[in-house]
C-alpha cells in the first residue's frame, strides 16, 4: 500500500510554490538535507519522479503537476481539521510574525499575549523590520504574517486593513516657544527610515514647502528619533500614539507649521495560499488589538 502523509504533501507543495529545495528549506524551517529527504520519500512511496532536475532548476513531471491538484485537496481537507475539530490549545507549530517598529513600540506585545492565550503550545516568532524587507519576507514565505505600511499590492496576499497612526511634529521642551513653528523646520528633521513610505513623502513635502535644504536624519528606531528631539537635537513628525508619554511628562511638545503628512495605514498580510485558519485567527486578532488600543489611547 502506498503511504504518503501531510507533511511531505506540503513539502512537496512548498518546493513547487517556491521554486526550490533551498527557498523550500527556508520556508518550512528545516535543513535542505530533510527537504531533499522527504521529496526522495514520497516520489518513492508513488514510485514515480515528481521532479526533472536541471542545471537550470526543478521541473515538475507531468505525474508532478497531477499530484499538485491532489495535494491541495489534502492541504485544504487537514486544514478544515484544523479549523473544525482540533482544540486550539492543542495546537503546535510556529507562526512567524513581521512587524513595523510603530507596531512593536505600541500593540505588539498585546497581540503577543492574545495568540499565546489562543494558541498557549504555538511557539512565537517576531522580527521587526521596515515594511520593504517584511514585504519581500512574507512574499519568499519568510514570515507567516506581516503587519505593516499596506496593503501589500498582490493577487495572493490578502489584506486586513487596520487603524491608522496619526502623526505630530514634536520639538523638544528647550526650544523657544516664542519661535514661529515654521521656523522650526530649519533645524534637521527627524524621520523614518529611508527606504520607507513616511520617509519618500515627508521629503516630498519638505522640499514643496520648505525648500531643497532641509537636512532629514532618517533612523530605524523612534524611540531614538524621541531621544534626539528631547535633546533638541532637532525636530521630527511621529505617531502622536508614541510621542504622548513624552509629552504629559514634559519632556518634548507638538507644534503646528501649518502642514503635516497623513495619518500611516497599516494592514495585517498574509499568503492567501496555503489556507491557513491559525494565520487568518491571527490576523483578525491583530485587527483587535490594534482598535482596542486605539481605543484605550482615545480615552
Amino acid at each position: 500500500m502506498t503511504r504518503i502523509n501531510i507533511e511531505q504533501l506540503k513539502t512537496f507543495l512548498t518546493v513547487v510554490r517556491l521554486g526550490g529545495i533551498r527557498r523550500a528549506a527556508n520556508g518550512l524551517n528545516l535543513t535542505q538535507p530533510a527537504v531533499t529527504a522527504r521529496i526522495k520519500t514520497l516520489e518513492e512511496s508513488l514510485t514515480c519522479s515528481l521532479f526533472d532536475r536541471t542545471s537550470a532548476g526543478m521541473k515538475l513531471t507531468k505525474r508532478g503537476e497531477l499530484l499538485v491538484a491532489h495535494a491541495e485537496k489534502f492541504e485544504h481537507l487537514a486544514e478544515l481539521v484544523e479549523k473544525d475539530v482540533v482544540d486550539p490549545a492543542g495546537i503546535e507549530g510556529r507562526l512567524r510574525l513581521g512587524v513595523s517598529e510603530t507596531i512593536a513600540q505600541c500593540w505588539l506585545p498585546d497581540l503577543v499575549a492574545r495568540l499565546h492565550g489562543l494558541y498557549p503550545k504555538l511557539e512565537i516568532e517576531f522580527n521587526v523590520d521596515i515594511s520593504i524587507n517584511l514585504r519581500a519576507g512574507l512574499m519568499n514565505r519568510e514570515i507567516d504574517l506581516a503587519i505593516l505600511l499596506g496593503p501589500v499590492s498582490e493577487y495572493s496576499v490578502n489584506n486586513i486593513e487596520l487603524p491608522g497612526f496619526d502623526l505630530a511634529w514634536y520639538v523638544s521642551a528647550k526650544a523657544d516657544e516664542e519661535q514661529d513653528p515654521a521656523q522650526y523646520l530649519s533645524r534637521p528633521v527627524l524621520t523614518y527610515a529611508r527606504n520607507t513610505r513616511p520617509f519618500r513623502e515627508l521629503k516630498e513635502m519638505l522640499f514643496e514647502r520648505v525648500g531643497p535644504d532641509v537636512s532629514m536624519f532618517p533612523s530605524s528606531s523612534l524611540s531614538a528619533c524621541f531621544r534626539l528631539v528631547e535633546a533638541d537635537l532637532g525636530v521630527a513628525v511621529l505617531p502622536r500614539a508614541l510621542g504622548q508619554d513624552f509629552v504629559s511628562t514634559g519632556r518634548i511638545r507638538e507644534f503646528d507649521p501649518g502642514w503635516l503628512p497623513g495619518p500611516l495605514q497599516f494592514t495585517a498580510s498574509y499568503l492567501a495560499e496555503p489556507k491557513s485558519h491559525l494565520i487568518e485567527t491571527a490576523a483578525q486578532a491583530a485587527r483587535d488589538v490594534a482598535y482596542a488600543y486605539q481605543g484605550d489611547k482615545n480615552d
